[in-house]
């Protein structure tokens, strides 16, 4: 009885508000205009906290100054995420240099409201995150389960009343001018907390939602106003659509936000498949102390190294060995030290005396319930199982093992083909400088939408870590066919974002500093924080 009611309050609540919509964004509009025509910053901001009744705070997003010399001043961020995974506080990061990059003097601060303020079971995300990532079934149950109408509804209720007044108090002890979540747990409840904190203190604080994943992703991301939603994928705006009832003017098609040194290397590189490209490429392999003139295969298992990668090293380096492709196979080991000594003591010549599966042509149920790869990917897998028994030269192989590294962009230039898993991170740094990747591992749930993202994008292919043989013959596939690389890498580049972050900073940077001409001085005022 007491969800319907309160499902029932909530469509009031939602259609009462949207009748205001149209009369008060009308009203912010003219307002704006004056800027436009020549007018003072300081009468609107007077209007504005004079009639602030009548202001419409929860839809700030269509609006920006029309003077870009008035939106470059500093401003204080407030980042929302949660250390599930690297990849939230990576896209916190790079969005946190932009802004340092285009708003100078601007500072932030990342907060996880549910560790500070939540009660249980929100409290223990983080913790409970390490477990489930380490169970991936357990982590499929739940996460399906939770993806659901219901179970949303259930937990945006419970967590709203439990939290939001400690979430709100905490949001205005850093009284930022902007809030950026780039984490899907943090998307409702902080939502209202920002709004109630706008209303009791006369300051607008727009929310903005960077959605971190490109081919699925959680219910709980998507929310109907947002100042603005930016999305990684059509994909993602079709589920935001869908499940957030998100209007197409709130979501902004930007790419995935990723760290700045992709964007430098890209624009360096331009086309790795040309004569230039080429030319900058051989430049960073030496620069690496790597051999310019070999093929560079990249492995990466995440910053603790993981992922099978011992035994996917031992199979490209077998195969390439038997079927004469000369390479380089560079492995990020991480924090993985086990690992990374390893490679360097190991016994090569072991290795390929060692007992190795033969394969055969997939029969025809095989490709028929696999994942869509191209047909061209399967003739060069065919034309690679034909020739594997030919005679021919030994290939000249070196392994390089490499612990936690900073130039992560200098080795993804340099290299030829990825294999990693499937973080949404990873995948769009890697389409950003035109590399095909092959994704070998994928977390159930959201991750095995990038999986889809890849293939569909034709970039890429799936084969798990628990097939290192299979996997190893199609990557030596694709060296083997230079038309195929190249078809590859120029799918990779189209696919790619390089410059996201700073077009999202450039936008949020905009709307934020119109807000704060509207707000003029107002400053928050913890008395009215209750």
């Amino acid at each position: 009885m007491f969800s319907r009611v309160g499902i029932l309050f909530l469509l009031l609540t939602s259609t009462c508000t949207n009748f205001g919509i149209a009369f008060t964004q009308a009203r912010l509009i003219n307002r704006l205009s004056l800027v436009h025509r020549g007018g003072s910053t300081e009468t609107i901001s007077q209007e504005t906290r004079t009639n602030r009744e009548e202001t419409e705070y929860y839809d700030a997003g269509q609006v920006t100054l029309q003077d870009p010399a008035q939106s470059r001043g500093p401003l204080r961020i407030l980042f929302l995420s949660s250390d599930t995974g690297g990849g939230h506080r990576a896209s916190a990061e790079s969005l946190a240099k932009q802004f340092q990059t285009h708003y100078p003097g601007s500072t932030y601060n990342l907060l996880d409201v549910w560790s500070e303020d939540g009660v249980w079971p929100y409290k223990t995300l983080v913790e409970s995150y390490k477990h489930l990532s380490a169970h991936p079934r357990q982590w499929q149950f739940l996460y399906h389960l939770s993806n659901t109408l219901p179970w949303e509804i259930l937990t945006d209720l419970h967590s709203r009343i439990t939290c939001e007044r400690r979430i709100r108090k905490r949001i205005a002890t850093y009284n930022p001018d902007v809030i950026v979540s780039v984490h899907p747990a943090m998307q409702y409840t902080p939502l209202v907390a920002a709004r109630k904190l706008s209303k009791a203190t006369g300051k607008k604080i727009p929310f903005f939602t960077v959605v971190t994943d490109l081919g699925a992703a959680h219910c709980t991301w998507f929310q109907k106003k947002p100042d603005k939603m930016y999305v990684a994928s059509e994909r993602i705006r079709k589920l935001a659509k869908r499940r957030g009832r998100t209007p197409d003017e709130r979501i902004v098609m930007t790419g995935l936000p990723i760290r700045p040194e992709f964007a430098i290397q890209a624009e360096k590189m331009g086309d790795r498949t040309c004569v230039e490209g080429q030319a900058y490429r051989k430049k960073i392999k030496e620069m690496l102390n790597l051999d310019p003139d070999r093929p560079v295969v990249l492995l990466m298992g995440g910053g603790e190294g993981v992922g099978n990668l011992d035994k996917l090293v031992d199979e490209l380096y077998y195969d390439f060995v038997k079927q004469g492709v000369d390479a380089t196979v560079c492995v990020i080991c991480g924090r993985n030290i086990k690992l990374e000594q390893g490679l360097t003591e190991r016994n090569w010549d072991a290795v390929l005396k060692g007992d190795h599966k033969k394969l055969k042509k997939r029969h025809f149920l095989k490709r028929l319930f696999r994942r869509n790869r191209s047909k061209r990917m399967e003739e060069a897998m065919d034309r690679s199982l034909d020739q594997q028994d030919e005679p021919r030269p030994k290939g000249k192989v070196a392994v390089v093992g490499l612990g936690f590294v900073s130039n992560i962009a200098d080795y993804m230039v340099a290299a030829d083909i990825l294999v990693s898993k499937a973080g949404p991170g990873t995948i769009a740094e890697a389409a950003a400088v035109g590399l095909p990747v092959m994704l070998t591992s994928f977390l159930p749930g959201q991750e095995a939408g990038n999986v889809d993202f890849v293939i569909e994008h034709r970039f890429g292919d799936f084969i798990s870590a628990k097939e290192p043989e299979e996997m190893a013959q199609e990557v030596t596939s694709w060296l083997q066919d230079q038309e195929l690389m190249v078809n590859m890498s120029k799918a990779a580049q189209r696919t790619g974002q390089p410059t996201a972050a700073a077009d999202i900073v450039h936008d949020i940077g905009a709307i934020t500093h119109t807000w704060m001409a509207l707000n003029g001085a107002v400053e928050l005022d913890m008395s009215k924080v209750n």
